[in-house]
């Protein structure tokens, strides 16, 4: 049987299939002589190097005589090796955790993504990455949808508005120190009204955050008042005796009309009070921030005097034991007692 001008329908730049290897095969039997590697490619309708590497895969150890079946078998077996695993599949156990930590404790996907490889729960080859779980998210390849991603669905696009008949309660912003904005010192705090419901007899929590850990204090006030606010301030004061002036070295507010004697702090502490610009919530954003997450336990509209104290001050702790990646994943709450330990020891 002659092949020398007959060829198959193999491909160029495809894998030679079992049928490409029975076909070399039934050539270099038929063909007399030994055929070149240019006469084979012709034949075979490929380069001349895939005959090369073929023969070289099907060669008998010993005898070096092409064998397809054997030339198959190496195939399936490298190809098999060469094979991206779904890294999904290889991620299983972290991504059953990410799941667990986001429906159990609300840490977002990018805090469980952090925590996990801050403190080497799993191999780095079996975790994915932050965008990764995003995409498994919208994918559906994760147990939770995007309403259990708390922001995702809560953004929204503001427009700017400009405001006139500003009011400032005292000591501009502007008179602050600049270091304060490195966040490298500690004791600088801001500070904030939550509300409710719109109603007058509603509760109110003061929220107060630490610039330099992220430490949120809130607490649970009879009204948005002057005196409410100086009955929250008044039980810190007594809760940190003579080192209130060391913890809270200054207070950044909004110029809320609950916070005009704010100021009088001054007067026998050595706590400084500054007001921020008026609508310029961005220049307290770390309150602004926490008191974001304290909004997913109590949401909008929701009375504050359903919620007792103690719930109050479970929010917090649960916002002070929420891994941040702004901290490295470490914790606001493991920072505020480092600093704590720090002035208690003088």
């Amino acid at each position: 049987m002659d092949y020398s001008k007959d060829t198959t329908f193999h491909k160029k730049g495809e894998h030679f299939s079992k049928n490409d290897r029975y076909e070399l095969q039934g050539i270099l039997k038929a063909y007399p002589g030994k055929p070149s590697l240019r006469e084979l490619a012709v034949m075979l309708n490929c380069a001349p190097n895939t005959v090369r590497n073929e023969l070289e895969r099907g060669a008998h150890p010993h005898t070096g005589r092409y064998s397809a079946a054997r030339a198959q078998r190496d195939y399936e077996t490298k190809h098999l090796n060469s094979i991206t695993k779904s890294r999904r599949l290889i991620a299983g156990r972290f991504v059953a955790w990410v799941s667990k930590m986001l429906l159990e404790r609300h840490w977002s996907l990018d805090v469980c993504v952090g925590y996990a490889k801050r403190h080497n729960l799993f191999p780095k080859q079996e975790m994915v990455c932050t965008k990764t779980l995003y995409n498994y998210v919208d994918t559906r390849l994760l147990p939770i949808r995007n309403i259990d991603l708390p922001l995702k669905v809560r953004r929204k696009n503001k427009s700017n508005r400009v405001r006139q008949h500003l009011k400032i309660l005292g000591r501009s912003i502007d008179e602050r120190p600049a270091s304060v904005l490195t966040r490298r010192s500690f004791g600088h705090w801001e500070i904030d009204t939550v509300i409710g419901s719109k109603s007058k007899s509603d509760n109110v929590v003061l929220s107060l955050a630490e610039r330099k850990t992220r430490e949120y204090i809130s607490l649970k006030i009879a009204s948005k008042s002057t005196d409410g606010v100086s009955d929250g301030i008044s039980y810190l004061r007594y809760l940190f005796g003579d080192k209130f002036s060391l913890v809270f070295k200054s207070i950044t507010s909004d110029n809320g009309s609950e916070f005009a004697d704010l100021s009088k702090l001054e007067e026998d502490t050595k706590t400084k009070v500054y007001f921020a610009h008026p609508y310029t919530a961005s220049e307290r954003p770390s309150n602004e921030r926490s008191n974001g997450l304290l909004r997913r336990f109590i949401p909008k509209g929701k009375r504050i005097d359903s919620y007792d104290a103690d719930e109050i001050l479970v929010v917090s702790d649960w916002c002070n034991d929420l891994p941040r990646k702004i901290l490295n994943y470490q914790t606001p709450g493991d920072l505020f007692e480092k600093e704590l330990d720090r002035i208690y020891a003088v």
